[in-house]
């Protein structure tokens, strides 16, 4: 197999590939860009005209989604997919996957669309690397751009397996978006309604791709992932990676359950509290009148809405970030 398509085992080492360009057998161009980036372009006569971005590894401790891409780009060294798309593949925090730990000084999802500027460390200058490498990536005109911020949650979860869809201002969520989550194995979405500074926020709102995060399950060490299944996920991306991706349209929503963001719960001092027990799964649901948390006198989070569930509850954060989202359903006949 062609040292490239090693890229894992060069970021996990820290080295860098004496060769920087390679081919595949049947001319698949591998261009190593950076640490932990790598650039795979079909022959011209093969390429057609989607540009795919791959990410892993914002969070280093997340395993199962960069063995995933582990395993794609293995295949491709070896011939064993046949790319129709140009594809960036980016473990996002090379420092954090070397140590196993969720980051190094801060929060690298934290960090996008310009957040980076306000800070500094490994993570603030990785976040800014990884802009420009998406930038430059999707800076080709007249393709279609798509990225996959692929992760694992650090709590169990009711829904195992989601995806959040970013939120621009005067762009609609896509149906057939929706359909290709859902046949990727995603059982639930979260619309997004308000900007982000996650990895997925910044390619959607400033380089116009269909962006995604994706939740996958629990994260665990490296080698220790038999309990996420991925199987279908890595069915799709091979798929769409070989051009042989079923038509979206028409394609049914049917079991995909859809939802809102209702509140973020932001954590503004020390004195913040979350009334909720440790080990919470996420989408865990809340009764209407709960306390569901307290920071300053002025600031109280009762449960108001229908049906309203929690996810990523995090009382550890820094003051000024969020603590927990508070979401609602959505009925799916609003994408019929």
């Amino acid at each position: 197999m062609l040292a490239l398509g090693k890229l894992l085992e060069l970021t996990l080492t820290g080295r860098e590939p004496a060769q920087k360009i390679q081919l595949t057998v049947d001319g698949v161009r591998m261009r190593w860009l950076a640490e932990g980036a790598l650039e795979v372009r079909p022959p011209d006569v093969r390429d057609n005209g989607m540009d795919l971005l791959l990410s892993a590894g914002i969070h280093g401790n997340e395993t199962a989604p960069i063995e995933l891409l582990d395993r794609l780009l293995h295949a491709i060294a070896r011939g064993e997919i046949k790319p129709r798309a140009r594809i960036l593949f980016l473990f996002g925090n090379p420092g954090a996957m070397r140590t196993g730990a969720r980051f190094v000084e801060e929060d690298l999802n934290r960090l996008f669309n310009g957040r980076h500027e306000n800070s500094s460390g490994p993570e603030a200058l990785r976040a800014c690397e990884l802009e420009h490498l998406a930038e430059t990536f999707f800076s080709l005109p007249e393709r279609t751009r798509l990225h996959f911020d692929l992760h694992t949650a650090i709590r169990g979860s009711k829904i195992e397996q989601f995806a959040l869809y970013p939120f621009k201002e005067g762009r609609k969520h896509s149906r057939e978006q929706l359909a290709r989550l859902r046949a990727a194995g995603m059982q639930a979405v979260l619309l997004q309604n308000k900007p982000s500074i996650v990895f997925s926020a910044y390619t959607y709102d400033q380089l116009g791709a269909e962006a995604f995060t994706l939740e996958l399950g629990k994260a665990r060490p490296f080698g220790h992932n038999d309990g996420v299944n991925v199987e279908r996920l890595e069915t799709r991306l091979t798929q769409i990676i070989e051009g042989t991706e079923p038509s979206l349209q028409d394609a049914s929503l049917d079991g995909l359950q859809l939802f809102s963001v209702a509140r973020e719960v932001i954590k503004h001092s020390d004195a913040f509290m979350l009334h909720l027990p440790v080990d919470v799964e996420n989408f865990s649901e809340l009764p209407k009148g709960y306390l569901l948390a307290q920071d300053t006198p002025k600031n109280r989070w009762v449960i108001e809405e229908e049906g309203a569930r929690i996810i990523f509850p995090n009382p550890k954060v820094k003051n000024g970030l969020r603590a927990g989202i508070i979401i609602e359903p959505v009925k799916a006949t609003a994408f019929a």
